[in-house]
């Protein structure tokens, strides 16, 4: 009985080993997929969303450098009119002018300090009468550099960075909302991080803030997608840009362009992506990296900025 009773329980753990095989082998499967499709056979087959069809404008927050400047532009590319909402009105006005000239759109600017709480009214005023597309949530500040949290040398950097990675996403959103009800049509992309999937010491604040961007985007996809409103949380790793401090292009990091373009094809197909297909690699390992070594890396990054700041004053 004893011998019966061993095989009984070899066949059993036998087949749950086969069936959780299966099961991972499905998902892979799955994955490769979806990876493939997404970021390759997008290119080539419509597969992503007709932006234009869902209305004549997108606008796109901090809008003049970086990953909001290449939305804009790539928007403006599939023949949408942008609204162009950043801190400089100069900067603001050669973009516009830029844009108009090279793809043939309307444009429209509105200048406004997102570490501010009393903008949004008049931006509101601004859009009640635009048939909006999309909206565009990119604005945002990090760090100066890795820091402890409690050594962070500006009075209103917390309030700062809470009112223009959190408060704006909240607001724009609130803004165009009604629109895209009023039509059961339209796409919110809030740029996020891979900061606000894992945390990361020494960038606490903005990493949480980014942890809300993701969470609110998620949370608002279930209440609205059935609504014919998609909600996309676009939560890359580094890409060139100032935010970033990288200045060059490669492989994992990518220029802004090349970023926007891959990530555009995305809309329509997943809610919550890294948004580039090196990223996507990226993101299968870092759950798998220690904590410590996160850590190490930034204190290591803290020791170099601080002393390039000690020369730089030195020198002044």
């Amino acid at each position: 009985m004893l011998k019966h009773y061993l095989g009984s329980s070899s066949d059993i753990f036998g087949l749950i080993g086969a069936l959780t095989t299966g099961i991972i082998a499905f998902k892979v499967a799955v994955g490769l997929f979806r990876f493939l499709s997404v970021h390759f056979v997008s290119k080539i087959l419509p597969l992503s969303a007709n932006l234009k069809k869902a209305g004549s404008w997108a606008v796109i927050t901090g809008s003049t450098d970086g990953i909001g400047k290449a939305y804009a532009e790539q928007l403006a590319a599939r023949g949408i009119n942008v609204v162009l909402i950043s801190r400089t009105l100069s900067r603001l006005t050669d973009m516009a002018k830029e844009i108009e000239e090279k793809y043939k759109v309307q444009t429209l600017i509105i200048a406004a300090d997102f570490t501010q709480g009393n903008i949004y009214e008049d931006i509101k005023s601004k859009l009640q009468n635009l048939d909006i597309s999309v909206l565009v949530n990119n604005v945002g500040m990090s760090y100066e550099y890795p820091e402890y949290f409690g050594d962070v040398d500006s009075p209103t950097f917390v309030q700062d960075m809470l009112h223009m990675n959190c408060t704006s996403v909240a607001k724009m959103t609130e803004i165009v909302l009604p629109c895209m009800l009023k039509k059961r049509c339209g796409y919110v992309i809030n740029i996020g991080s891979s900061a606000g999937t894992n945390p990361v010491p020494f960038l606490a604040l903005y990493s949480a803030t980014k942890a809300f961007v993701s969470t609110f985007s998620n949370a608002l996809q279930h209440e609205y997608g059935s609504k014919g409103i998609t909600f996309q949380c676009i939560v890359p790793y580094f890409v060139v840009s100032k935010l970033s401090k990288f200045r060059y292009p490669s492989l994992f990091v990518p220029s802004p362009t090349t970023f926007v373009k891959n990530a555009l094809n995305t809309v329509g197909i997943l809610t919550h992506t890294t948004g580039y297909w090196a990223h996507e690699i990226q993101d299968i390992f870092m759950p798998w990296v220690p904590i410590y070594f996160v850590k190490a890396a930034f204190l290591t990054a803290r020791s170099k900025a601080l002393k390039r700041k000690q020369t730089s004053s030195k020198t002044e």
